[in-house]
């Protein structure tokens, strides 16, 4: 949490200047139905959102080091701040894994309201064990409780010198996000949002039955990935904590080039060639029931919410989208030999999928 925080204020200004909030549900990989409607939230909001997110990720995490009740505090606020993520966004499985590291701020007397205290349950008997504790009634001391100390200790001394590199990342002007520094990756360091897109874009991909591309009578469809924006009358999804990474890559690939992402290229063979696998990864093949396009393109638009209470919404829109040129130019399979073959990725063949 801390690193994520650091990160923020040494990345965007936007973070500095509290208006972060302002653009990131509309931008965030993948928003969901909520999102839409906390980007109109007001400018106050936002602003108030960005210190939040400041106050949880810079401060907080010290309240564990100032006693048992403001590390129950912070314990609290993480998994609050969490599940505040989860109903606004679609971040896959990351924030159900940072509430499970939180959960241990709570000690037995704090959880004991969820446990039946009858002379059965499960309180009774941590009570009574801890009862004994106190009255100096312990067990004989065992082998195994012995092994188990050395180990513990011997790994406290391992994590704590591989944890030197995170920490000084950590101090260090220039920090790095979501890095290992060991081979085994035992000790990470995380950071998410350093900085923020101000505008969406997507990559669409299109493909068409026609002989010549450039005809313009040539009738170009849309492929639909199961998750990402794309059709502007389909409503956002709401799939956390499972993770689309085929739609998470495509949300990187749409603020970069098809240069600095070839394997776009190769999953446009891919359809080209009508690859069930493939082709299974998406919600939707406008070729279902009939051969494979013979081009495919890639088109570059820029989307951004539309006014819930605006004459798009009305209509049942919930993105506008404006084009902004080509991603990538229209593709036959065969164009495709060269780049495959340089790339060592095999042919994909060719299936018909007629009726």
């Amino acid at each position: 949490m801390l690193g994520a925080g650091l990160i923020k204020i040494r990345g965007d200004k936007c973070w500095l200047d509290l208006t972060c909030m302002d653009f990131h549900y509309e931008t965030q990989p993948v928003p969901n139905p909520m999102a839409y409607y906390l980007h109109r939230s007001p400018w106050w909001f936002h602003r108030f959102e960005t210190l939040s997110n400041h106050f949880i990720e810079l401060l907080v995490p010290f309240f564990l080091f100032l006693g048992r009740r403001m590390c129950i505090l912070h314990g609290g606020l993480q998994i609050l701040f969490q599940v505040i993520l989860i109903i606004s966004g679609n971040l896959s499985f990351l924030n159900w894994l940072t509430i499970v590291p939180s959960l241990a701020c709570f000690d037995d007397a704090a959880l004991g309201f969820l446990f039946l205290s009858g002379p059965r349950g499960l309180k009774y008997q941590v009570l009574k064990i801890q009862k004994e504790d106190t009255q100096g009634v312990q067990p004989k001391p065992r082998y195994g409780c012995t092994v188990r100390r050395v180990v513990n200790f011997s790994l406290g001394i391992l994590v704590a010198w591989l944890s030197v590199p995170v920490i000084i990342n950590l101090l260090s002007s220039r920090q790095v996000m979501n890095t290992s520094f060991n081979p085994l990756r035992i000790v990470n360091t995380y950071g998410a949002f350093g900085s923020i897109t101000k505008d969406r874009t997507e990559v669409i991909l299109q493909g068409t039955t026609s002989p010549n591309a450039s005809a313009p009578d040539a009738v170009w469809e849309d492929y639909e990935f199961k998750c990402k924006p794309g059709d502007p009358w389909r409503r956002p999804c709401l799939i956390s904590p499972y993770h689309y990474r085929l739609d998470w890559l495509m949300w990187f690939a749409a603020f970069q080039t098809y240069e600095h992402n070839d394997w776009i290229i190769h999953l446009a063979g891919k359809l080209l060639a009508g690859d069930s696998e493939t082709l299974s990864l998406l919600a939707l093949n406008p070729f279902e029931g009939r051969a494979p396009p013979r081009w495919i393109r890639g088109e570059h638009y820029r989307y951004r919410f539309s006014l819930p209470s605006g004459q798009h919404a009305a209509q049942g829109k919930w993105w506008i989208r404006k084009r902004i040129g080509p991603y990538f130019p229209p593709l036959q399979l065969e164009d495709l030999k060269d780049y495959f073959k340089t790339r060592e990725w095999p042919m994909p063949e060719l299936h018909l999928d007629t009726p």
